[in-house]
């Protein structure tokens, strides 16, 4: 028995009314919550699951489905809501699930097949099993307990195959480094996120806490590309957590808040940021209002976390301090981490049992043990000037002045950097969003600034393929869905000058 299942078994012994869960309206106590996993994990052993898959929003029940695989040592693997149907039936056939435990308002998002033999779960309301037949072996590396799909760079997503025991030693890295006692975490991001399931479940049980896992919609989330700050702000103070984890467009959408004269509830101790690079001086503007964020990086390979910002040791502009579990160097200017490596790919038996995992992450690493990643290596663009340039480098200078909430820059191969770009007032106007780029071009050196520019109509999102479940853009994507805007915007550029 791993080391979270032991912990959750001494305190439903020690402290069996403790609150451990809560979300939708109910609460689990530790010795509920204990009771709820071993039932289930009956129903299980007698159905001889031996891959499942979990295809739900966030809430208790997604827990319990994930500690009750562990207790009986199956494969879970966690369907990300967002995913097509065409993506979630690839997931499905690729990663051989026999058995798949479903949110009952998520089926119509299903196929035929996988609804066919469904029954009610008596012990999970609203959810439903149906066993399937998988259409060949699943080629895994031994040990594997839980494959993530990751979005990648193309249509149909991969699977990170990891150990139980690898996600844990990032809990145990986290609560050892976030230090704070019997935290009460709020999932703000999709528990099918490998960051917020160990970030959001593991670390807080082993850490003493509990987590509030609430459906997307009281967060204010509608669908997987609008959102509702009032109800993400009153969610917060609702439920008054101690912990969260934010991605860079959260952050935005908490940093206009403030502006605006939100303040966060004192009882936040710790806020996490990541997925992509923040701008120093949008950490430091939303922490002097009162929001104690801090910048980490990771990536699923390692079991999500590498490094992380805290209170105790904090250096602004950097991904923070490496933790204990990892090691990582700069080779060659790329970030190479080792220690708690994943155990390979699905179906990619190449990459079984590498020890080190070469990130593709630009960066450097100082004496201190401080990681700054400057951006991906295969998204540095080099402008028909020779010019390389990072964008997420002129991104987050442009998420910094705090007048955007999504912002993309192009321009590999031609002569200037070009933006697309969502405003965070709605309302601004062509001058407001004009001025804000200038702002921004003010800290660039001229071979980096951004000459124009497009409006997003709507936000980049995962339901439209442009965004990663982390919420990193998906570039080539985003390239090939805008290439008329962005070819008009050069033409325009160059009229212009020639006049």
């Amino acid at each position: 028995m791993n080391a979270l299942l032991l912990a959750l078994q001494r305190r439903a012994h020690q402290s069996p009314r403790d609150i451990v869960l809560e979300g939708g309206g109910h609460s689990y106590t530790a010795g509920d919550l204990l009771a709820e996993v071993e039932a289930l994990t009956g129903v299980l052993r007698q159905s001889r699951a031996g891959t499942v898959a979990l295809y739900a929003d966030n809430s208790p029940l997604w827990a319990i489905v994930d500690l009750a695989c562990q207790l009986d040592d199956i494969c879970l693997v966690p369907v990300p809501t967002f995913f097509s149907k065409g993506q979630v039936e690839h997931l499905l056939h690729s990663a051989g699930v026999d058995m798949l435990i479903y949110q009952q308002t998520l089926a119509d998002k299903l196929n035929d097949n996988c609804r066919a033999n469904a029954s009610p779960l008596s012990s999970l309301p609203g959810f439903c099993l149906s066993a399937l037949k998988p259409a060949h072996p699943v080629c895994c590396p031994l040990n594997t307990s839980k494959i993530t799909f990751t979005s990648g760079s193309t249509g149909l997503p991969k699977g990170v195959c990891l150990s139980f025991d690898q996600c844990l030693n990032v809990a145990s890295s986290l609560a050892d480094a976030i230090d704070v006692p019997h935290p009460r975490h709020l999932s703000l991001l999709p528990l099918s996120t490998l960051l917020e399931n160990i970030g959001g479940i593991y670390m807080p049980l082993l850490a003493g806490g509990s987590s509030v896992l609430v459906p997307p919609a009281q967060m204010g989330m509608l669908g997987s590309s609008r959102l509702s700050p009032q109800h993400l702000l009153n969610a917060i103070e609702q439920y008054q957590p101690n912990t969260m984890i934010l991605v860079p467009q959260l952050l935005s959408v908490l940093d206009t808040a403030m502006q605006e004269g939100w303040q966060p509830p004192a009882s936040l101790s710790f806020v996490a940021v990541g997925g992509a690079r923040v701008a120093a001086e949008m950490i430091q503007r939303v922490r002097d209002k009162g929001l104690p964020v801090y910048e980490g990086y990771g990536l699923s390979e390692s079991a999500s976390v590498v490094s992380l910002n805290t209170a105790r040791n904090n250096r602004p502009g950097t991904s923070g301090q490496v933790l204990p579990h990892v090691s990582v160097v700069s080779r060659d200017g790329e970030l190479e981490v080792s220690g708690n490596t994943f155990l390979g790919y699905m179906d990619q038996p190449s990459t079984w049992g590498v020890q080190t995992i070469h990130t593709g992450d630009v960066g450097s690493i100082d004496s201190d043990g401080y990681v700054t990643v400057e951006g991906r290596s295969k998204n540095i663009l080099i402008s028909s000037f020779g010019r390389n340039i990072s964008p997420e480098w002129v991104e987050s200078e442009l998420m910094a002045i705090g007048a955007f909430h999504q912002v993309l820059v192009l321009g590999d191969g031609r002569p200037h950097c070009v933006a697309l770009l969502l405003p965070v007032n709605s309302g601004a106007s062509n001058d407001n969003i004009q001025a804000a780029v200038e702002s921004a071009n003010s800290g660039l050196p001229d071979y980096a600034k951004v000459e124009c520019w497009l409006r997003l109509a709507q936000p980049l999102s995962q339901a439209d393929g442009l965004l990663t479940e982390n919420g990193r853009p998906r570039r080539d994507k985003i390239q090939e869905h805008f290439a008329i805007q962005v070819d008009q915007l050069y033409t325009n550029q160059q009229e212009s000058s020639a006049q």
